[in-house]
Protein backbone atom coordinates (compact mmCIF):
# COMPACT_ATOMS: atom_id res chain seq x y z
CA UNK A 1 0.00 0.00 0.00
CA UNK A 2 1.44 3.04 -1.00
CA UNK A 3 1.58 6.49 1.12
CA UNK A 4 -1.85 8.07 -1.31
CA UNK A 5 -3.20 4.92 -0.56
CA UNK A 6 -3.10 4.88 3.68
CA UNK A 7 -3.91 8.41 3.72
CA UNK A 8 -7.19 7.64 1.65
CA UNK A 9 -8.43 5.15 3.93
CA UNK A 10 -7.62 6.68 7.25
CA UNK A 11 -8.74 10.46 6.27
CA UNK A 12 -11.52 9.27 4.42
CA UNK A 13 -10.95 11.12 1.33
CA UNK A 14 -13.18 9.00 -1.14
CA UNK A 15 -15.75 11.48 0.38
CA UNK A 16 -13.58 14.65 -0.61
CA UNK A 17 -12.89 12.71 -4.37
CA UNK A 18 -16.62 12.27 -4.40
CA UNK A 19 -17.29 16.26 -3.67
CA UNK A 20 -14.42 17.53 -6.04
CA UNK A 21 -16.25 14.66 -8.89
CA UNK A 22 -19.62 16.73 -8.18
CA UNK A 23 -19.02 20.27 -8.16
CA UNK A 24 -19.72 21.97 -11.36
CA UNK A 25 -19.50 25.39 -11.83
CA UNK A 26 -22.20 27.20 -14.45
CA UNK A 27 -20.89 29.18 -17.66
CA UNK A 28 -22.70 31.67 -18.56
CA UNK A 29 -21.24 35.39 -20.05
CA UNK A 30 -21.05 36.23 -16.37
CA UNK A 31 -18.75 33.57 -14.96
CA UNK A 32 -15.43 35.88 -14.65
CA UNK A 33 -17.20 37.34 -11.70
CA UNK A 34 -16.71 33.98 -10.40
CA UNK A 35 -13.27 34.36 -9.77
CA UNK A 36 -13.50 37.12 -7.56
CA UNK A 37 -14.10 34.76 -4.19
CA UNK A 38 -11.21 32.35 -4.86
CA UNK A 39 -9.22 35.89 -5.35
CA UNK A 40 -10.36 36.99 -2.13
CA UNK A 41 -9.54 34.38 -0.46
CA UNK A 42 -5.87 33.77 -1.93
CA UNK A 43 -5.56 37.48 -0.65
CA UNK A 44 -6.29 36.35 2.57
CA UNK A 45 -3.80 33.01 2.57
CA UNK A 46 -1.08 35.88 1.76
CA UNK A 47 -2.20 38.07 4.32
CA UNK A 48 -1.85 34.82 6.76
CA UNK A 49 1.71 33.49 5.56
CA UNK A 50 3.52 37.41 5.58
CA UNK A 51 1.37 38.06 9.25
CA UNK A 52 3.19 34.79 10.59
CA UNK A 53 6.55 35.86 9.62
CA UNK A 54 5.99 39.20 10.84
CA UNK A 55 5.09 38.36 14.19
CA UNK A 56 8.27 36.81 14.83
CA UNK A 57 9.73 39.87 14.45
CA UNK A 58 6.89 42.39 16.17
CA UNK A 59 6.92 43.59 19.57
CA UNK A 60 3.64 44.93 20.67
CA UNK A 61 4.51 47.60 22.98
CA UNK A 62 4.77 51.70 22.51
CA UNK A 63 8.72 51.54 23.32
CA UNK A 64 9.60 48.76 20.88
CA UNK A 65 6.61 48.13 18.38
CA UNK A 66 8.34 51.29 15.92
CA UNK A 67 11.85 49.77 16.54
CA UNK A 68 10.78 46.50 15.74
CA UNK A 69 9.33 47.22 12.31
CA UNK A 70 12.28 49.05 11.58
CA UNK A 71 14.75 46.65 12.39
CA UNK A 72 13.26 44.21 10.38
CA UNK A 73 12.78 46.52 7.58
CA UNK A 74 16.49 47.24 7.39
CA UNK A 75 18.32 44.54 8.82
CA UNK A 76 16.29 40.98 8.46
CA UNK A 77 16.50 39.96 4.65
CA UNK A 78 13.99 40.57 3.21
CA UNK A 79 12.13 42.08 5.89
CA UNK A 80 11.11 45.27 3.63
CA UNK A 81 9.33 43.32 0.71
CA UNK A 82 7.74 40.67 3.50
CA UNK A 83 6.12 44.21 5.20
CA UNK A 84 5.55 45.34 1.81
CA UNK A 85 3.92 42.62 0.33
CA UNK A 86 1.42 42.09 4.03
CA UNK A 87 0.97 46.20 3.40
CA UNK A 88 -0.40 45.91 -0.13
CA UNK A 89 -2.30 42.33 -0.36
CA UNK A 90 -4.43 44.10 2.61
CA UNK A 91 -5.80 46.66 0.70
CA UNK A 92 -5.67 44.42 -2.33
CA UNK A 93 -7.61 41.79 -0.42
CA UNK A 94 -10.02 44.85 0.58
CA UNK A 95 -10.44 45.69 -3.18
CA UNK A 96 -11.43 42.19 -4.10
CA UNK A 97 -13.90 41.74 -1.49
CA UNK A 98 -15.83 44.67 -2.34
CA UNK A 99 -15.24 43.63 -6.44
CA UNK A 100 -17.07 40.28 -4.89
CA UNK A 101 -19.45 41.68 -2.39
CA UNK A 102 -20.69 44.18 -5.77
CA UNK A 103 -20.92 41.60 -8.43
CA UNK A 104 -22.47 39.19 -5.83
CA UNK A 105 -25.51 42.08 -5.11
CA UNK A 106 -25.65 42.19 -8.94
CA UNK A 107 -25.86 39.17 -10.18
CA UNK A 108 -28.48 38.49 -7.38
CA UNK A 109 -26.58 35.85 -5.62
CA UNK A 110 -28.33 36.11 -2.66
CA UNK A 111 -31.64 34.90 -3.85
CA UNK A 112 -33.24 31.50 -2.25
CA UNK A 113 -31.69 29.54 -0.45
CA UNK A 114 -28.54 31.70 -0.38
CA UNK A 115 -29.75 34.13 2.00
CA UNK A 116 -27.57 33.21 4.66
CA UNK A 117 -24.53 32.73 2.20
CA UNK A 118 -25.01 36.80 1.75
CA UNK A 119 -24.95 37.32 5.29
CA UNK A 120 -21.69 35.41 5.93
CA UNK A 121 -20.33 36.91 3.27
CA UNK A 122 -21.24 40.45 4.33
CA UNK A 123 -19.68 39.58 7.96
CA UNK A 124 -16.54 38.49 5.99
CA UNK A 125 -16.30 42.13 4.20
CA UNK A 126 -16.80 43.52 7.86
CA UNK A 127 -13.87 41.95 9.40
CA UNK A 128 -12.01 42.58 6.45
CA UNK A 129 -12.50 46.39 6.95
CA UNK A 130 -11.53 45.55 10.65
CA UNK A 131 -8.47 43.91 10.16
CA UNK A 132 -7.19 47.10 8.07
CA UNK A 133 -8.33 49.21 10.85
CA UNK A 134 -6.35 47.27 13.54
CA UNK A 135 -3.80 46.62 12.06
CA UNK A 136 -2.72 50.05 10.80
CA UNK A 137 -2.28 51.33 13.95
CA UNK A 138 0.84 48.55 14.85
CA UNK A 139 3.74 50.48 12.90
CA UNK A 140 3.16 52.79 15.61
CA UNK A 141 4.11 55.89 13.57
CA UNK A 142 2.57 59.52 13.37
CA UNK A 143 0.02 58.79 10.44
CA UNK A 144 -1.35 55.39 11.73
CA UNK A 145 -1.47 57.16 15.54
CA UNK A 146 -3.69 60.31 14.61
CA UNK A 147 -5.44 58.03 12.11
CA UNK A 148 -6.89 55.84 14.40
CA UNK A 149 -7.23 58.62 17.39
CA UNK A 150 -9.80 60.17 14.38
CA UNK A 151 -11.35 56.44 14.00
CA UNK A 152 -11.91 55.73 17.23
CA UNK A 153 -13.26 59.36 17.88
CA UNK A 154 -15.78 59.22 14.90
CA UNK A 155 -16.50 55.72 16.71
CA UNK A 156 -17.27 57.59 20.22
CA UNK A 157 -19.68 59.30 18.19
CA UNK A 158 -22.51 56.24 17.91
CA UNK A 159 -25.43 56.73 19.53
CA UNK A 160 -25.89 55.28 22.64
CA UNK A 161 -22.63 52.75 22.91
CA UNK A 162 -20.47 55.11 20.87
CA UNK A 163 -18.47 55.86 24.49
CA UNK A 164 -18.15 52.16 25.29
CA UNK A 165 -17.26 51.64 21.88
CA UNK A 166 -14.08 53.98 21.64
CA UNK A 167 -13.00 53.07 25.76
CA UNK A 168 -13.29 49.16 24.41
CA UNK A 169 -10.74 49.68 21.80
CA UNK A 170 -8.54 52.25 23.17
CA UNK A 171 -8.63 50.53 26.34
CA UNK A 172 -9.12 54.06 28.19
CA UNK A 173 -9.83 57.60 27.04
CA UNK A 174 -6.73 57.98 24.88
CA UNK A 175 -4.53 56.41 22.05
CA UNK A 176 -1.72 54.74 24.23
CA UNK A 177 0.68 51.79 24.45
CA UNK A 178 -2.35 49.61 25.76
CA UNK A 179 -3.96 50.81 22.64
CA UNK A 180 -1.39 49.56 20.88
CA UNK A 181 -1.34 46.11 22.56
CA UNK A 182 -4.97 45.46 22.41
CA UNK A 183 -4.84 46.23 18.55
CA UNK A 184 -2.46 43.30 18.35
CA UNK A 185 -4.36 40.95 20.08
CA UNK A 186 -7.06 42.13 18.13
CA UNK A 187 -5.13 41.61 14.87
CA UNK A 188 -3.26 38.07 15.33
CA UNK A 189 -6.27 36.45 17.72
CA UNK A 190 -9.05 37.67 18.44
CA UNK A 191 -10.42 38.63 14.43
CA UNK A 192 -8.37 35.60 12.85
CA UNK A 193 -10.15 33.71 15.06
CA UNK A 194 -13.57 34.85 14.37
CA UNK A 195 -12.65 35.01 10.62
CA UNK A 196 -11.34 31.33 10.26
CA UNK A 197 -15.32 30.10 11.45
CA UNK A 198 -17.31 32.66 9.66
CA UNK A 199 -15.44 31.84 6.33
CA UNK A 200 -15.95 28.42 7.34
CA UNK A 201 -19.27 28.55 7.40
CA UNK A 202 -19.17 30.37 4.18
CA UNK A 203 -17.43 27.96 2.19
CA UNK A 204 -19.56 25.71 3.22
CA UNK A 205 -22.81 27.45 2.10
CA UNK A 206 -20.86 27.88 -1.13
CA UNK A 207 -20.09 24.36 -1.65
CA UNK A 208 -23.81 23.26 -0.41
CA UNK A 209 -25.80 25.65 -2.51
CA UNK A 210 -23.43 25.69 -5.41
CA UNK A 211 -22.87 28.91 -7.49
CA UNK A 212 -25.80 30.86 -8.27
CA UNK A 213 -26.92 32.23 -11.49
CA UNK A 214 -27.69 35.16 -12.31
CA UNK A 215 -31.67 35.38 -13.62
CA UNK A 216 -30.47 36.52 -16.96
CA UNK A 217 -28.63 33.86 -17.57
CA UNK A 218 -30.77 31.12 -16.15
CA UNK A 219 -31.49 28.08 -19.05
CA UNK A 220 -34.82 26.77 -19.40
CA UNK A 221 -35.47 23.48 -17.36
CA UNK A 222 -35.53 21.44 -20.19
CA UNK A 223 -32.30 22.76 -22.29
CA UNK A 224 -29.02 20.89 -20.95
CA UNK A 225 -27.11 22.82 -18.23
CA UNK A 226 -23.27 24.26 -19.20
CA UNK A 227 -21.23 24.10 -16.49
CA UNK A 228 -17.49 22.91 -16.70
CA UNK A 229 -15.89 20.91 -13.88
CA UNK A 230 -14.77 22.84 -10.85
CA UNK A 231 -11.40 20.58 -10.80
CA UNK A 232 -9.36 21.03 -13.11
CA UNK A 233 -11.30 23.36 -15.41
CA UNK A 234 -12.00 26.29 -12.97
CA UNK A 235 -9.16 25.80 -10.54
CA UNK A 236 -6.94 25.89 -13.13
CA UNK A 237 -8.01 29.15 -14.12
CA UNK A 238 -8.08 30.34 -10.59
CA UNK A 239 -4.66 29.44 -10.69
CA UNK A 240 -3.59 31.78 -12.85
CA UNK A 241 -5.41 34.53 -11.72
CA UNK A 242 -3.38 33.80 -8.42
CA UNK A 243 -0.56 34.19 -10.17
CA UNK A 244 -1.12 37.32 -11.60
CA UNK A 245 -2.09 38.46 -8.13
CA UNK A 246 1.09 37.15 -6.77
CA UNK A 247 3.35 39.04 -9.73
CA UNK A 248 1.32 42.45 -9.64
CA UNK A 249 1.83 42.16 -5.42
CA UNK A 250 5.85 41.36 -6.08
CA UNK A 251 5.48 44.37 -8.79
CA UNK A 252 4.14 47.21 -6.18
CA UNK A 253 6.36 46.11 -3.20
CA UNK A 254 9.38 45.91 -5.16
CA UNK A 255 8.05 49.57 -7.02
CA UNK A 256 6.27 50.98 -4.24
CA UNK A 257 7.92 49.87 -0.42
CA UNK A 258 5.43 50.06 2.32
CA UNK A 259 7.48 53.28 4.00
CA UNK A 260 7.71 53.56 8.06
CA UNK A 261 7.32 57.42 8.61
CA UNK A 262 8.32 58.79 11.54
CA UNK A 263 7.23 57.21 15.14
CA UNK A 264 4.44 58.38 17.06
CA UNK A 265 4.44 60.94 19.58
CA UNK A 266 1.52 61.76 21.09
CA UNK A 267 2.50 65.43 21.96
CA UNK A 268 3.08 66.46 18.68
CA UNK A 269 0.36 68.24 15.99
CA UNK A 270 -1.40 65.81 13.80
CA UNK A 271 -0.22 65.81 10.63
CA UNK A 272 -1.29 67.85 8.26
CA UNK A 273 -4.03 66.44 4.95
CA UNK A 274 -4.19 63.17 7.25
CA UNK A 275 -6.78 60.63 5.43
CA UNK A 276 -7.35 57.44 5.88
CA UNK A 277 -6.53 54.54 4.03
CA UNK A 278 -8.64 54.32 0.94
CA UNK A 279 -11.24 51.64 2.26
CA UNK A 280 -12.53 54.15 4.84
CA UNK A 281 -12.34 57.21 2.22
CA UNK A 282 -15.70 57.80 0.82
CA UNK A 283 -17.35 57.64 4.71
CA UNK A 284 -14.96 60.30 5.27
CA UNK A 285 -15.15 62.57 2.55
CA UNK A 286 -18.81 61.91 3.53
CA UNK A 287 -18.78 62.92 7.08
CA UNK A 288 -16.50 66.22 5.68
CA UNK A 289 -19.08 67.65 3.06
CA UNK A 290 -22.17 67.10 6.24
CA UNK A 291 -22.76 70.61 7.60
CA UNK A 292 -22.01 70.30 11.00
CA UNK A 293 -25.72 70.63 11.91
CA UNK A 294 -28.25 69.41 9.94
CA UNK A 295 -31.71 71.03 11.43
CA UNK A 296 -31.10 71.11 14.79
CA UNK A 297 -28.91 67.31 14.35
CA UNK A 298 -24.86 67.45 14.71
CA UNK A 299 -23.50 66.43 11.30
CA UNK A 300 -21.08 63.79 12.24
CA UNK A 301 -24.03 61.74 14.35
CA UNK A 302 -26.17 62.13 11.29
CA UNK A 303 -23.79 60.43 9.24
CA UNK A 304 -22.72 57.88 11.17
CA UNK A 305 -26.32 57.15 11.65
CA UNK A 306 -26.97 57.74 7.75
CA UNK A 307 -24.16 54.72 7.47
CA UNK A 308 -25.45 52.23 9.72
CA UNK A 309 -28.86 52.12 8.23
CA UNK A 310 -27.30 51.90 4.72
CA UNK A 311 -25.73 49.07 5.84
CA UNK A 312 -28.39 47.36 7.40
CA UNK A 313 -30.78 47.85 4.31
CA UNK A 314 -27.70 46.26 2.42
CA UNK A 315 -27.35 43.21 4.33
CA UNK A 316 -30.59 42.44 4.36
CA UNK A 317 -31.26 42.89 1.08
CA UNK A 318 -32.19 39.21 -0.05
CA UNK A 319 -35.12 39.37 2.26
CA UNK A 320 -35.89 42.63 0.59
CA UNK A 321 -35.58 41.92 -3.08
CA UNK A 322 -38.11 40.51 -5.55
CA UNK A 323 -37.66 35.99 -4.80
CA UNK A 324 -36.88 35.27 -8.03
CA UNK A 325 -34.38 38.82 -8.96
CA UNK A 326 -37.24 39.89 -11.76
CA UNK A 327 -39.81 42.75 -11.77
CA UNK A 328 -40.31 46.30 -10.76
CA UNK A 329 -38.51 45.31 -7.46
CA UNK A 330 -35.71 43.85 -8.75
CA UNK A 331 -35.00 46.38 -10.88
CA UNK A 332 -35.38 49.08 -7.90
CA UNK A 333 -32.63 47.02 -6.26
CA UNK A 334 -30.54 47.16 -9.62
CA UNK A 335 -30.29 50.90 -9.82
CA UNK A 336 -29.68 51.17 -5.49
CA UNK A 337 -26.55 48.61 -6.49
CA UNK A 338 -25.25 51.13 -9.32
CA UNK A 339 -25.98 53.97 -7.34
CA UNK A 340 -24.17 52.68 -4.38
CA UNK A 341 -21.16 51.55 -6.25
CA UNK A 342 -20.68 54.94 -8.50
CA UNK A 343 -20.90 56.69 -4.46
CA UNK A 344 -18.52 54.71 -3.07
CA UNK A 345 -16.01 54.94 -6.21
CA UNK A 346 -16.70 59.23 -6.89
CA UNK A 347 -16.47 59.95 -2.76
CA UNK A 348 -13.46 58.15 -2.56
CA UNK A 349 -11.91 59.34 -5.61
CA UNK A 350 -12.74 63.17 -3.65
CA UNK A 351 -10.38 62.25 -0.80
CA UNK A 352 -7.92 61.90 -3.04
CA UNK A 353 -8.39 64.63 -5.81
CA UNK A 354 -8.90 67.60 -3.52
CA UNK A 355 -12.62 66.78 -2.48
CA UNK A 356 -14.26 70.03 0.02
CA UNK A 357 -13.36 69.77 2.99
Amino acid sequence: MNLADWLRERLGLEALDHVIEKKRVPVHRHTFWYYWGGMTLFLFGVQVATGILLVLYYRPSADEAYESVRFLMTQVSFGWLIRSIHSWSANLLVGAAMIHMFSAFMLKSYRRPREVTWLTGMGLFVLCLAFGFSGYLLPWNQLAFFATKVGTDIMGSVPLVGPFLARLLRGGDQITGGTLTRFFGFHVAILPLCMTALLGIHLFLVQWHGMSVPPGAEQPVAAPKQEMKFVPDFLLRDLVGWLAALGALALLAALFPWELGLKADPYAFAPAGIKPEWYFGYMFQTLRMIPSRVLGIEGELLGIVGFGLGALVWALVPFLDAPDGRGPRARFWRVVGVLAMLYVVVFTLLVYRGGPS
